[in-house]
């Protein structure tokens, strides 16, 4: 065992080691609250100034984290900065920044990478670097590693090299940062000695796996397992609504079969900040290997048209009450990715939004999650929220359900709106005036 290995393994069992989280968002900072609650000092580091000042104050900006849950880590001793030359105190740094999709759907690393390059001269013998942020196989150890070693740090010997890739579910009170199993593949079989060591002291199970790409190809595995199925779903629904079949009826009716089913629901286009991207990485690095998957790429596809579909429900509904989407007043109910969060991650509303926009529609939103639209980087609205009283339902002429939130009075908004396209399933009991998409 090298002294840095024996040395690292010490601090971290004994939790004197400093913890650095590197990108303080849905990831780190449910990350960086998991580690103070245990014990460890933890620096983190993010670009956002308004993030880090925020933080430093205790006060959270991410709804279903608390700020009282940001004070108690601020009083353990937790401080956010974006002063990356600080690295060098952090016997751990934990990479948690986003993998986006550039404008050809191919990879973008340029955020992993970035950060890296701006960590590389602050690493020293001693500390073990964690990837989280989802990618394709093969770039902890050809992208990260080449670049380490390029510092003349052996990985493996005096820094140490995992991936383990994140699994938070936002808003899922079901599973916390703790109680969900956390895969973890090293370089080599002390970096994952070590970062099993690591993410042991806060994780109830760490499932080792025997390298980094097997740990990179198991998180695009379950991602695209959940785009394929709800792909599936997607297609099946538009059979069914040609059919006359309410496809939620049929799936719900399914899923009291105890084996060989799970239900997936189709929706109006994925939304998130996995289930849209991950796919799309092992395509285009199946393309090295001269592999075409043929099967991911057609899932992909059908949720891609979703928007378009519901989009078509709109103007159908319209046209039937004589009217065109140019010129009509649309109420777009939900604008997360996803029920009851504040996540704006890839949300299929705003493509709908800006569809509807594009088609000469005066569109409005409602989100009790999100009371003024976010600065995004590709999609702009000057909006704030709308209160779905009774009196603002009734001068739309058409409310698009798009995120079922729990918070919606959905008995105000049957009463009171002359048009819904229902996207999600919600409203169980048909109504004329209320249109599955």
């Amino acid at each position: 065992m090298t002294s840095a290995k024996s040395e690292l393994l010490k601090k971290l069992n004994d939790r004197s080691a400093v913890i650095g989280i590197v990108g303080l968002g849905y990831v780190g900072l449910p990350l960086m609250l998991r580690f103070s609650e245990v014990g460890y000092k933890v620096l983190g580091f993010d670009i956002d100034s308004h993030k880090i000042e925020r933080l430093n104050a205790g006060d959270s900006y991410i709804e279903h984290i608390s700020s009282d849950m940001v004070r108690a880590a601020r009083h353990s001793g937790f401080e956010a900065t974006s002063d990356f030359d600080r690295a060098v105190e952090a016997d751990a740094l934990i990479l948690c920044v986003p993998t986006p999709l550039n404008k050809y759907r191919e990879p973008d690393l340029s955020f992993v990478l970035n950060t890296v390059d701006t960590l590389v001269p602050f690493l020293r013998p001693g500390q073990i670097v964690s990837l989280e942020s989802t990618t394709y196989p093969g770039t902890t150890d050809e992208e990260l590693r080449p670049r380490i070693e390029g510092r003349g740090l052996k990985v493996g010997e005096e820094l140490f090299l995992v991936f383990s890739p994140e699994r938070e579910d936002p808003g899922n009170r079901n599973f916390t940062t703790r109680t969900i199993p956390k895969v973890c593949g090293g370089c080599t079989p002390d970096c994952l000695e070590v970062g099993t060591a690591l993410y042991g002291q806060v994780i109830d199970r760490v499932v080792p796996v025997s390298s980094t790409r097997a740990a990179e190809l198991t998180k695009l595995l379950e991602n695209i397992h959940r785009a394929v199925n709800i792909g599936l779903m997607n297609e099946i629904k538009v059979v069914a609504d040609r059919m006359g079949i309410d496809i939620h009826e049929v799936i719900r009716a399914a899923a009291t079969k105890p084996f060989g089913f799970v239900a997936y629901y189709p929706g109006p286009g994925l939304g998130g900040h996995c289930i849209p991207i991950d796919p799309f990485y092992l395509t285009w690095k199946a393309r090295e290997f001269g592999l075409h998957t043929r099967f991911i790429e057609l899932a992909g596809e059908i949720n891609s048209s979703m928007p378009d579909y519901v989009v078509s429900k709109v103007a159908s509904g319209l046209n039937a009450k004589r009217k065109a989407i140019m010129g009509s007043k649309i109420l777009v109910l939900g604008i997360a990715y996803k029920k009851n969060v504040d996540d704006m991650r890839e949300s299929p509303s705003v493509l709908l939004m800006e569809k509807l926009r594009d088609l000469g529609a005066a569109v409005d939103y409602s989100d009790p999650h999100l009371p003024v639209f976010p600065k995004l980087r590709e999609h702009r609205f000057d909006l704030k929220s709308v209160d779905p009283t009774p009196e603002a339902l009734q001068s739309y002429d058409c409310v698009l359900l798009a995120t079922d939130h729990d918070r919606f009075d959905y008995d105000v908004i049957k009463n009171n709106s002359k048009l819904i396209i229902d996207s999600r399933g919600r409203y169980l009991e048909p109504a004329p005036h209320i249109i599955k998409a």
